[in-house]
């Protein structure tokens, strides 16, 4: 038992200088994450320089290169995060509801009042499309919003509230055009106008079934 115990102790110790610095890269990580989506979303993909990003989060610029690679790759770190974050955003809103159609208007409005956040119209609405490429885009989108959308349009399917039909190309055509609403919005567009436009071209789904 005597003997064991050094050795144990040893191990113990190993045990937590690994999980100090496990904890360390994560919080290296965070910080680079939040001071590029504060960059990206104030000042747009161009003009973000990663080493800037890097002496700002207090991190070397090799740190920065050894967690993302590039600048692409913490910009399409920081799209994963605020796309989820919109994805949640759009699912909390319509748990209070428990009718169906209710729960698509609200996650719908929610959506739309994303517009609004700078990190969502700058981020995700101007930049990716077009720094990451459409196919990748949509792909981050499906996994989030998107996905919501199509679930919520299934089960209102499903349920006979709207007409039964194929839900990918009307969940893209939605999708798409509250995409155009919400960068609508947060280029100074009318909030509650886009809900009233948006009201409108749901309620015709309801009357065609």
């Amino acid at each position: 038992m005597g003997l064991a115990y050094p050795g144990y102790a040893k191990g113990k110790g190993r045990c937590t200088v690994a999980v100090n610095r496990a904890e360390q890269r994560a919080a290296t990580r965070q910080a680079l994450l939040a001071e590029g989506r504060r960059r990206f979303a104030a000042d747009g993909y161009h003009q973000v320089v990663l080493a800037e990003v890097a002496r700002a989060a207090g991190v070397t610029k090799g740190a920065a290169y050894h967690h993302f690679d590039s600048k692409a790759g913490l910009f399409r770190a920081v799209v994963a995060e605020v796309q989820r974050e919109l994805g949640e955003r759009v699912a909390a809103a319509a748990v209070p509801y428990e009718d169906l159609w209710e729960q698509l208007r609200a996650g719908s409005r929610a959506f739309l009042a994303a517009g609004t956040d700078p990190a969502v119209r700058q981020i995700l609405l101007v930049d990716a499309p077009t720094v990451l490429g459409w196919q990748e885009w949509r792909a981050l989108d499906e996994e989030a919003s998107a996905r919501h959308l199509s679930e919520a349009l299934t089960a209102l399917a499903a349920a006979g509230i709207i007409a039964d039909q194929p839900v990918e190309p009307l969940a893209r055509l939605l999708s798409g055009a509250m995409n155009e609403a919400a960068l609508w919005i947060a280029g100074g567009g009318d909030p509650q106008a886009a809900e009233r436009a948006l009201d409108r071209l749901l309620a015709g789904l309801r009357d065609a079934a």
